[in-house]
Order: C-alpha cells, then sequence, then structure tokens
C-alpha cells in the first residue's frame, strides 16, 4: 500500500516537474521570441527613419536643382538674350569702325556660347521632357545627347513604365544619368548598354559598359558620391543593386525593383 502511494507521490511529481519545464522551456521561447520581435521592430523603426531621411535629402536636391535650372533660364539665359540682341544691333549699324564690329562679333560669339552652356546646364539640372513625354523619350533624349558627335556609342532598349509616378521616372533618370557619367568618366568607356524592361510588378533596368571596370568589395567598402546617389535612390524605389565589374569585362550594374517607394 506504501509502495503503491510512493510510486503515484513520485509520478506526480514527476508529471507535475515535467509541466514546470514544458512551461518554462515555453516561456523562454516565447520571451526570446518578442525581444527578437522588439528589435526587429526597433531595426525596421531605423531604416524607416533613414529612409525617410534620405528621400527628403534627395527631394531637397532636386529642388535645389529646379531653383538653379529656372534662375539660369529666367536669370542668366534673359539677360544673354538681351545682350546678343544689342550686339546684334551694333553690328549692324555702318557707323560703327570696321575694327569695333570684329570685337562685337567676339562678344556676340561669346555671348552665343554662353547662351548655349546655360541652356544646356538648365537641361541636365532638371530636363522638361521628362515632364512633358515621359521617361522613355527624355531617356531617348539622353542617349542623343551623350553621342552626338561623339565616338561614345549607347545601344539601348527602352520600354514604356506606364504606371511610374512622375517622381519615381525622375529618380530612374536620375540613374541612368549617373551610370553614364560614371561609364565615361571614371570607367573610361566607349560603348555603353542599357535596358529598361517592364515586370509584372515593378522593372529591372540593366547598365553595361566596356570600361576599365573596378574592385567590387573595395567599393563596398567606400564608394564615390555618384554610386552612393544611385543606391539612395534605388533604396527609395524599394529596389535591389547588384553591381559585377572586372578589367576584362567592364561593368554591369542590375537594378529590380518590384514595387516603388517614395
Amino acid at each position: 500500500m506504501e509502495d503503491n502511494t510512493f510510486i503515484s507521490v513520485l509520478g506526480i511529481s514527476i508529471c507535475l516537474l515535467i509541466i514546470m519545464a514544458v512551461t518554462l522551456i515555453s516561456f523562454f521561447h516565447y520571451t526570446k521570441k518578442k525581444i527578437i520581435e522588439k528589435e526587429v521592430e526597433k531595426v525596421n523603426i531605423k531604416l524607416d527613419h533613414q529612409k525617410k531621411i534620405l528621400q527628403t535629402t534627395i527631394k531637397v536636391q532636386e529642388e535645389e536643382r529646379n531653383r538653379i535650372a529656372q534662375d539660369l533660364h529666367d536669370a542668366i539665359s534673359s539677360k544673354l538674350n538681351v545682350v546678343s540682341l544689342t550686339t546684334n544691333v551694333l553690328i549692324d549699324d555702318e557707323s560703327i569702325a570696321k575694327e569695333h564690329k570684329e570685337a562685337l562679333n567676339h562678344i556676340l560669339d561669346i555671348t552665343t556660347r554662353t547662351l548655349e552652356s546655360s541652356r544646356k546646364i538648365a537641361h541636365e539640372l532638371m530636363p522638361p521632357i521628362l515632364d512633358k513625354f515621359g521617361l522613355k523619350v527624355a531617356l531617348e533624349e539622353l542617349f542623343e545627347e551623350f553621342t552626338s558627335n561623339t565616338s561614345i556609342k549607347i545601344n539601348h532598349h527602352i520600354e514604356s513604365l506606364d504606371d511610374l509616378e512622375k517622381n519615381n521616372e525622375l529618380h530612374v533618370f536620375r540613374i541612368a544619368q549617373e551610370l553614364i557619367n560614371n561609364a565615361l568618366v571614371h570607367g573610361k568607356a566607349d560603348l555603353l548598354q542599357m535596358e529598361l524592361k517592364k515586370e509584372k510588378e515593378g522593372f529591372e533596368l540593366v547598365f553595361k559598359d566596356n570600361g576599365v571596370g573596378f574592385n567590387v568589395e573595395e567599393l563596398k567598402k567606400k564608394s564615390g558620391i555618384g554610386l552612393q546617389n544611385i543606391k539612395s535612390r534605388v533604396a527609395i524605389l524599394n529596389g535591389q543593386l547588384f553591381v559585377e565589374s572586372s578589367k576584362k569585362t567592364g561593368s554591369i550594374f542590375t537594378i529590380n525593383c518590384h514595387s516603388y517607394g517614395y
């Protein structure tokens, strides 16, 4: 009888210990899970905060570019036009001495070139064609600007991204602009290829060049301002940037965006 009682008590004790052990394990597991969730939440909040700062910074940059472009058009270009018109009037004046007309022609030549440079800078700062005709036409004009009267060749295939908002179109345009500049200035390339494909959700942009290439691992540790701008805009688009490069084949930049930010 006593043996049975002892066995019963022992059995109950073991069951209680097992229940306590399971409860403790479940508690620790639940606590650990909550701690991890809180840490993930903190990281997400931090990333979201960084993204908002990034968005604000780029927005301010674009607003400043727009202001400078407007000033170039309204203030400098308009005044240069007045100088050009006045100089033309003086050149047509028959009472002006020949040597003075030569000086006036020189002034007119400088004014014309300065006016053209001013228009080009304003156009690069804020391309009006992007707002009027969309990304596809703006990119094709950008390629034309780089290849006209140069030995540079750009092969391209650009598809229309009808569901892309204006802000995001500008980000893609700036990315393309920066990729071309980097390839020509730093990569010393003369043959470029860009493909912009519409996907079921989002788009894919692939850019290739035949430049001198670089060390991708070193680039991950420290990248220039141009590439930082590209990374920032890709992040705003909720995209991913993949970089391949070697001295034999040049560089390949692949950007995948499946859902747009901003």
